[in-house]
């Protein structure tokens, strides 16, 4: 039985359960950050002096604001249903709400102490996480679930090490801590994809469909991977990088191969799921291009992070969403389909188009800052009533 708080505890259903209010805070800060993004891409000469410059703003807040605002909501809603312990809420949940949303507002101050506040606020969100993930997976006993606690707690070493590298501490810090957190985001997408999609896709078609298990296959990528990271980041061998990409390439072909059953394409929550993880591939597959002809090194990143992480976020933000306040995920709202469609669309622009037609570049990142707007603004129009409102069903939760 979960050992949660009894309803009525705290009236405030938005600090009920982690993915509330994170769900809700991600969905409108990627909305708000994207449009400032474009305009301070398309129109900069205009925009103010921030504590970062403007490409290293868009990234960092991308990976360890969006991204991480995302994990914390998923894994504070998950690691209670493993454990079977209550996870933060009320006031606790409030103040680690309240801390990551005060460094995002710190990095749009053009103050030059602005910075190093932002950097105390943001790792002391990390901490907190990591924290918050570990005291009931600890509580519980659940030792295996260790991963789960050691990668925000390795995405907090990154972001450290971008803080490092941003106030002058530590040379190519800034580089090092950027791309360490987007692989690091990659790396739990693959280890938690494997757990739930499977799932997903036995439980959404209930016809007795079975997605085939390899214990080797997800031990290869989880190493092949680790490795690419390790000659990526710290390393700098790019040559060794591209070839190490391969086999990530090649694994999660074969991944996608194993997953694949034609009844996932009439389930937006499904098909979306499948197509981030292609996207994923496409990532690695990009990285090891590389090897035999020039490319765009942003290409592959965007691959990974706007038709990856971006996909797969908007995909388990909704179905989390649905499920935990009481409604049926087999029966989505019927618009969601089209915002996962505007959202590939996007990522087609972004990362292939660029590829045949590449002098139109700023033509194809204004296209896809666009339509991510619309697809995550569509997310928070939808959702914000569910994620505010309690559950349908009167539980708590």
């Amino acid at each position: 039985m979960l050992t949660i708080e009894p309803p009525g505890q705290y009236r405030i259903s938005l600090l009920h359960l982690g993915f509330r209010p994170f769900f809700l805070l991600a969905g409108a800060f990627s909305v708000v950050s994207t449009l400032l993004w474009a305009w301070l891409y398309h129109g900069g000469g205009t925009a103010p002096s921030l504590a970062l410059s403007p490409m290293t703003w868009h990234a960092h807040e991308m990976i360890f604001g969006y991204g991480l605002a995302v994990v914390a909501g998923f894994l504070l809603t998950a690691v209670r249903n493993w454990t079977g312990v209550q996870t933060l809420n009320g006031m606790p949940l409030l103040l680690l709400a309240l801390c990551w949303l005060g460094a995002r507002v710190l990095g749009l101050i053009p103050h030059g102490g602005a910075l190093a506040v932002m950097a105390v606020l943001d790792l002391g969100f990390n901490l907190a996480l990591v924290l918050a993930v570990a005291r009931p997976v600890a509580r519980a006993r659940q030792w295996g679930q260790g991963g789960v606690v050691a990668i925000p707690l390795f995405l907090a070493l990154a972001n450290g090490l971008f803080y490092l590298g941003a106030l002058g501490r530590l040379p190519q810090g800034t580089q090092a801590g950027l791309y360490l957190g987007l692989y690091l985001l990659v790396l739990l997408i693959m280890v938690m994809g494997r757990r739930v999609v499977p799932f997903f896709i036995e439980k959404g078609l209930g016809e007795n469909i079975r997605i085939r298990e390899r214990a080797w296959l997800d031990q290869a990528i989880v190493i092949s991977l680790a490795l690419f990271i390790l000659a990526e980041v710290f390393m700098s061998w790019g040559q060794a990088a591209a070839w190490l990409a391969v086999p990530v390439f090649l694994l999660q072909v074969l991944r996608l191969y194993d997953w694949h059953t034609p009844g996932i394409w009439k389930k937006p929550l499904l098909w979306s799921l499948y197509l981030a993880f292609v996207w994923i591939a496409a990532g690695f597959g990009l990285k090891a291009a590389v090897l035999i002809m020039p490319l765009n090194p942003f290409l592959a990143t965007h691959a990974l992070a706007y038709g990856g992480i971006g996909l797969i976020t908007l995909s388990m933000m909704s179905r989390v969403s649905l499920g935990h306040t009481g409604r049926n995920v087999f029966e989505p709202p019927p618009i969601l389909g089209w915002l996962f469609a505007v959202l590939v669309v996007g990522a087609v622009i972004r990362v292939l188009l660029p590829l045949g037609l590449p002098t139109h570049h700023g033509l194809w990142i204004g296209a896809s800052q666009a339509l991510w707007a619309v697809a995550f603004g569509g997310f928070v129009w939808i959702y914000a009533p569910m994620l505010i409102r309690p559950r349908i069903d009167g539980r708590y939760g």
